[in-house]
This record gives C-alpha cells, structure tokens and sequence, in this order.
C-alpha cells in the first residue's frame, strides 16, 4: 500500500483535530487574557511581557527578565481582580521568567 502525503494548512489540520482544535482556543484564550491586563501593566514592561500556558484555573504569564517578572508578581492580586471582573475562572497566575536561549559569537 501507498500512501501520499498531502500538505495541509494549519486551519485544516485544526478543524479536523480535535486536540489541535483545543490547543489553538486555549493560545486565543491566553492571548485574550494578555490584552485585557495588559492596561495595568506599566507601559515600559508590557513589551517583556508574553502570555502563557492555561492550565485548569491556573494562568501562566512569560517574563522576559527577572526584574520584569518580579514587577508582575507584584500586580498579580489586581491582575487576577480584572480578571475575575471579565468572566475569567482563574485562580491563581504563575509568573515565569522565559528561558532565552543565547548565541555564541
């Protein structure tokens, strides 16, 4: 038997997954989350900022530093209280300092 691979496009390969169905609405999901916090981070930190995983009621928020995400561990009461205000389920936000992989010159 013969079998032909055939190029899809990655909306397809959604719509007939439902596991990378789930995975593309759980990223639009932690995006969404990003954006409707993103007003009480401080404009010089938005941008070292990422959204994360969600796990069940749990958040994960990326930081590209360890000054930035110690700032975010200090909002995170309000960012959990405007989140909560907007329907959001989540209980808890981790903040993560996102590994940087650096390059040898």
């Amino acid at each position: 038997m013969i079998r032909q691979s055939q190029a899809v496009s990655l909306l397809q390969a959604t719509e007939g997954s439902p596991v990378l169905a789930s995975l593309v609405e759980l990223t639009r999901d932690s995006q969404a989350r990003l954006l409707a916090i993103q007003p009480l981070i401080p404009a010089h930190l938005r941008h070292a900022v990422l959204a994360g995983p969600i796990e069940g009621k749990a958040w994960c928020v990326l930081a590209s530093n360890t000054a930035a995400a110690a700032k975010i561990r200090q909002l995170v009461p309000s960012l959990l209280a405007a989140l909560t205000a907007r329907g959001w389920e989540v209980q808890t936000i981790r903040v993560t300092v996102q590994n940087q992989t650096r390059r040898r010159s």
